[in-house]
């Protein structure tokens, strides 16, 4: 078993240096010296989760391929931007994400909003675990999570851990620390998903969106309540949540879908509301960026502008 972090990867892209600091892209800003809290990058280079649950392999590559469509955008930010690199993994599931989860949790403890880069939507569960550890001493810890999703992610365990198997290890962490499982799905595909997932989604008073009910003001009826009872939220866009034409570099691509538009005005109003429902957004992730079966960068395109919009949002 090995793990570790890599920061060999390069991140490069377009100069104009003749408009100075008004005209600088995020390869020319990530890691530069300033020690204030700003837009923190983690990768999880991982696809355990994916073959655990049959699904199409090549999700390592993930974080880099994010990276690489993100280098040449403009930076319109005075934040910091860091990146920590990846959490890499050869064998083990589990170790991996606890890997991750220290540090997700380390950057959070740090103030910064950080932003998972994957990989698998296995990420959700290292990405819970590390909010949960930053949180967990406080007397309020609700934490919220809203997930950009063709599918629930709720299967059981048969045996092992998977890709779509993140929410119910929540689920089942949240009874056992005997707080609330606060969780909203948006984008759900009934031909993704079995009865046994609607049951177990009531069970659990799992709020959900069909991909076909998908507007704002059906998002704001759906996760208004459950935004007025948490303290943080936790937001993640599994990529097979767009039709396969957009988004083709993924696990298991959707034949619907649901509009970009439609999850950038979530991502901004989900920002904006912080004051009126009283919680903190300090922690996102990007899933499912398979970049071997992507087309033309359509999807890790898309991915890096869900990034630019999250930073943008958050800091706006």
């Amino acid at each position: 078993m090995k793990h570790e972090i890599c920061t060999d990867f390069v991140w490069q892209g377009r100069e104009d240096k003749e408009d100075g600091e008004k005209g600088l892209r995020w390869h020319q800003v990530v890691n530069r010296e300033n020690s204030q809290p700003g837009c923190h990058l983690v990768g999880f280079s991982c696809d355990l989760g994916v073959k655990a649950n049959k699904g199409r392999i090549g999700a390592t590559a993930g974080p880099d391929a994010i990276r690489a469509a993100l280098a040449n955008y403009a930076w319109h930010s005075d934040k910091a931007l860091h990146d920590t690199g990846n959490i890499v993994t050869l064998d083990s599931l589990e170790e991996s994400q606890r890997s991750y989860a220290s540090q997700i949790g380390q950057a959070l403890k740090q103030n910064h909003f950080v932003v998972g880069l994957g990989g698998g939507h296995e990420i959700a569960w290292g990405s819970y675990l590390g909010l949960w550890d930053a949180v967990k001493a406080h007397s309020s810890k609700r934490i919220g999570i809203v997930n950009f999703d063709a599918h629930f992610d709720l299967r059981k365990p048969s045996p092992i851990a998977s890709s779509g198997t993140p929410f119910r290890q929540i689920a089942e962490h949240c009874r056992a620390q005997q707080v609330d499982f606060n969780y909203a799905c948006l984008g759900v595909a009934k031909t993704a998903n079995t009865p046994a997932l609607f049951e177990y989604a009531l069970q659990t008073q799992t709020r959900y969106l069909l991909d076909e009910q998908c507007s704002m003001s059906q998002a704001r009826e759906c996760l208004s309540p459950m935004l007025r009872d948490i303290d943080y939220l936790y937001v993640t866009v599994c990529l097979d949540a767009f039709p396969g034409y957009i988004a083709p570099g993924v696990s298991a691509p959707s034949s619907l879908g649901i509009s970009t538009q439609f999850v950038v005005d979530c991502i901004r109003w989900l920002a904006s509301s912080q004051q009126d429902f009283d919680y903190q957004w300090q922690l996102a992730d990007i899933a499912e960026m398979n970049p071997q079966h992507d087309i033309d960068g359509r999807t890790a395109k898309l991915a890096a502008r869900l990034v630019f919009e999250m930073e943008q949002a958050k800091y706006s």
